[in-house]
């Protein structure tokens, strides 16, 4: 039978444990951003939801538990292209996460960190989404659960909207989302990023196509907008025969005339498929009829 002299669920000994793991992650731990993922239009069958949102972004000290670099597979080569599949585990107490990230004042429901969540890591300007939340290690040593324990894997950046008010995070959704260019007739556009460009299709039916200004350039008139789509949520484009309207908090400008339409497909650019073709021909032959298997009539 137990000892009942001695118990290992004293209240003070429990706070004093859980002060000892929060400072020690203070003080060998990251500096991180928590990103909470808002889900737009979930597909209940197959629990994917493609148009998340990522809207605010919470400061605080994790612990990276990988000691000799990140885990996974890494560079992995494909006749498709470069994956990196970077993993990595991110260590939080319980009772920061409540304070910083839980707390009420935040709007968020959930009551410890979700999985598809984003952690960004600004050691190495790369987000992490979460895969995995382990919250029974360590394993009730005095009676309580001080940690989250996150699993994470490189997150692969897919068009999603990114305003959490970190200029570095925001910077990824510029730099990598699918563009349209617009080329208009204006001499100058003051910095309007994030504002509004709306085009009306057909003003019986109210049909409009909505964009997210990105970036304007004085030298060539163009305007970049991402995140583009139409209010019926088909499919439709900008046409130039009809103005545009850019809108924000506090300016309307509008009447701009659509001189040419490009879009720019940004998530090509990390493509190395011409690469992989090119260095292929020294050993591949695509006469055969299997030409990643043994040689034909072996």
């Amino acid at each position: 039978m137990r000892n009942l002299y001695f118990s290992d669920q004293i209240r003070s000994e429990q706070n004093l444990y859980e002060n000892i793991i929060i400072e020690s992650l203070k003080i060998y731990g990251q500096d991180v951003y928590y990103i909470p993922r808002t889900l737009v239009n979930e597909d209940r069958i197959f629990g994917d939801d493609v148009p998340s949102q990522f809207n605010s972004s919470y400061k605080i000290e994790m612990y990276i538990e990988n000691i000799e670099g990140f885990d996974g597979e890494g560079d992995l080569f494909s006749r498709f292209g470069v994956e990196i599949r970077d993993e990595a585990t991110f260590v939080v107490a319980r009772k920061r996460w409540s304070q910083t990230v839980g707390k009420y004042q935040n709007e968020i429901s959930s009551v410890r960190p979700n999985e598809g969540d984003l952690i960004y890591l600004p050691l190495t300007k790369k987000l992490f989404q979460i895969n995995h939340v382990e919250h029974e290690q360590p394993f009730y040593q005095l009676g309580n659960l001080p940690l989250y324990k996150m699993r994470c894997q490189l997150f692969e950046y897919n068009d999603e909207n990114l305003n959490t008010g970190v200029d570095t995070i925001d910077a990824i959704e510029q730099a990598s989302a699918y563009e349209y260019i617009l080329n208009l007739n204006a001499t100058s556009i003051a910095n309007r990023i994030g504002d509004t460009a709306t085009q009306i299709l057909d003003s019986a039916s109210g049909l409009q196509m909505v964009g997210e200004v990105s970036r304007w350039s004085d030298s060539d008139q163009n305007l970049h907008l991402i995140h583009i789509g139409a209010t019926d949520g088909k499919y439709h484009e900008f046409v130039t025969s009809r103005p545009i309207t850019i809108s924000g908090d506090y300016r309307v400008d509008s009447d701009f005339t659509i001189l040419t339409i490009t879009e720019n497909n940004k998530i090509s650019n990390n493509e190395q498929n011409n690469d992989f073709s090119d260095l292929s021909d020294d050993f591949l032959d695509f006469t055969e009829d299997n030409p990643f298997g043994d040689a034909e009539n072996n």
